[in-house]
């Protein structure tokens, strides 16, 4: 199942490591099998994620996961059913991989395709890519909402997460 959760403080003020660290607690039922929290330079940005093993249970799978050249970093709870298929399609225009993990793809998916990348993606999902060199964050989630993503706009910060 997984569980995802995100602060980007828009003021600039840096986030602490027990908010990021709350938000996941309240999803720990979503991902028994591990934690992970990633912040940018500037710690304004951070991301968690609660694991349920299932593809690629080992190392290969943790989340916050960063691609390969560190500029995007991607928290996930899904599963993309076709992912076999892309990463084929992916491996043929040079993209290299070190796990058998779908989120490493969806990485190198959003390298390559973009938003449009959602278009191939036949599955359930709920994501959140932030890019480092722009501090941009993407968010999306599957056609039907089978994975839930839920968020808060207030003047000081966005706040997303799994479930509230």
């Amino acid at each position: 199942m997984c569980g995802i959760a995100g602060i980007v403080s828009l003021r600039g003020q840096p986030v602490e490591p027990t908010e990021i660290r709350h938000l996941t607690d309240q999803i720990a039922h979503r991902g028994p099998d591990g934690a992970g929290y990633w912040f940018n330079t500037d710690r304004n940005v951070a991301l968690g994620h609660r694991r349920l093993a299932i593809i690629d249970p080992g190392s290969g799978g943790y989340q916050p996961m960063a691609s390969a050249d560190g500029r995007h970093v991607i928290v996930y709870n899904g599963e993309i059913y076709n992912f076999l298929e892309l990463r084929q399609e992916l491996e043929a225009k040079g993209e290299k991989f070190s796990s058998q993990s779908d989120t490493e793809v969806i990485l190198a998916a959003w390298r390559n395709w973009g938003e449009q990348m959602l278009l191939r993606f036949n599955g359930m999902w709920a994501l959140a890519i932030f890019d480092t060199q722009t501090g941009e964050l993407f968010l999306a989630r599957d056609r039907f909402g089978i994975k839930p993503l839920l968020y808060s706009l207030s003047v000081d910060r966005f706040v997303f997460a799994s479930e509230y």
